[in-house]
């Protein structure tokens, strides 16, 4: 693998240490601010819904940017973010800065999967997907609570420093690392009319289906861990992270694992990542009142919902090669959307009286959902004679070439090579 990857997966764990960080800094937050913690929580919804509305508005710019350039100006956004949010004299201007750094979140991992794919051969996309992907599962396991200890121990807003200090770090290793992109022709080049066709391909919009339901499933049980271990397992509130550490475990382990068999067999993966993910889920109220059960569940959830990513990304980017920008970019918006919903729904649950481990059931709906949409997609895909949506897609742009004439970017061809 490139040493480029290095660099995207840097930016990778930063942004997942940020987006992730202020669940166990909330406490802190609150008092300093003289906010409820409902109210701290906004500081997690505003990033999340910043992810969805930033991809596409800045995917569509980044469409006429170069990408190595696109990288670094992202980079730059998030870094300005944590470092509002590091010095905010009141909630309002932190929720701002949230909302600020979160807005390059999915426009980075957007471009930067098209760009990892292109670091590498055909046959090692995924690979490569995952590979900045790991950068983010790295954060569950060490950024998240070594950023929670230093805000507990030495203050809130040393952690935002340091996220903005990782952010530095990432324009620095794009710039030295990652490669001169060749340009592509400009009438090759994706407009945002392009862009926006490739929504009118069914396969990518199932794509983004599953992404939602399969990984949205996953955060009713990561919404609700503190208190579902605390309060239904019994667990000190100290071994939280612990927990949580596992998750991330499974997290990195399951990404791995999804990178290297989707370039492989990836409908077969979704197939088994997302039913066993459903398994587990439905079973996780009962492991639930089982410490030892509890302690397995928990790394099997992070591993089966994050075995899916590379797949689900890589799907995106297969059924729309000639204008990728746009929908890799809305895909990481819609895990964000998914994880929205997930903890919507699971808050109406316990609402409704249910204790801190029901949520889950609505997880396990969600995952089965995403596998129902995994075989409609490779139904239908059977019946067009496999990648007939594709062409589709291109012909409602421009004629089919009589030769693949897909940007350079995407192609799979090793960037180094030319």
């Amino acid at each position: 693998m490139p040493l480029a990857l290095l660099a995207l997966a840097i930016g990778a764990f930063g942004i997942g240490t940020t987006e992730f960080v202020t669940s166990g800094l909330l406490p802190e937050i609150a008092a300093e601010f003289g906010v409820s913690i409902p109210t701290a929580g906004y500081l997690t919804t505003g990033y999340a819904l910043g992810v969805v509305v930033g991809a596409p508005i800045l995917a569509i710019i980044g469409s006429r940017v170069p990408r190595k350039r696109m990288l670094m100006a992202l980079m730059g956004l998030f870094v300005a973010g944590n470092v509002l949010s590091a010095v905010s004299p009141v909630f309002a201007l932190m929720l701002a800065g949230r909302i600020v750094a979160s807005l390059a979140h999915g426009a980075f991992f957007g471009i930067g999967a098209i760009v990892a794919a292109g670091l590498v051969a055909p046959q090692k996309k995924a690979g490569a997907i995952a590979m900045m992907f790991t950068g983010l599962t790295v954060a569950n396991v060490v950024g998240v609570p070594l950023g929670t200890v230093v805000g507990q121990n030495a203050g809130w807003r040393l952690t935002f420093f340091l996220i903005a200090g990782l952010g530095v770090l990432a324009v620095l290793g794009i710039a030295a690392l990652v490669p001169r992109l060749p340009e592509e022709p400009r009438a090759e080049r994706a407009r945002v009319s392009g862009e926006l066709a490739a929504f009118r391909n069914p396969q990518v919009l199932l794509a983004m289906g599953m992404t939602v339901l399969g990984f949205g499933g996953v955060f009713t049980m990561n919404t609700y861990l503190a208190p579902m271990m605390t309060d239904v397992t019994g667990f000190a509130p100290s071994s939280v992270t612990w927990l949580l550490v596992l998750f991330g475990i499974g997290m990195v382990i399951g990404n791995l694992v999804g990178g290297r068999y989707a370039d492989r067999a990836l409908m077969p993966l979704l197939y088994v990542s997302l039913s066993a993910l459903a398994i587990v889920l439905a079973l996780m109220p009962f492991a639930a009142h089982s410490k030892a059960a509890a302690a397995v569940a928990v790394p099997l959830i992070g591993a089966f919902g994050f075995a899916s990513v590379p797949p689900l990304q890589k799907r995106v980017l297969d059924q729309t090669s000639d204008a990728p920008t746009l929908a890799s970019a809305v895909n990481i918006g819609a895990f964000n959307l998914g994880n929205a919903i997930a903890a919507w729904l699971g808050g109406l649950v316990i609402a409704a009286g249910f204790d801190y481990a029901a949520p889950t059931w609505v997880g396990a709906a969600m995952a089965a959902s995403a596998v129902a949409l995994a075989v409609l997609s490779a139904a239908l895909e059977r019946r067009a004679g496999g990648g007939g949506g594709r062409i589709a897609a291109r012909s409602a742009t421009a004629p089919a070439p009589q030769e693949p004439q897909t940007p350079q970017a995407i192609t799979g061809t090793p960037y180094a090579s030319r």
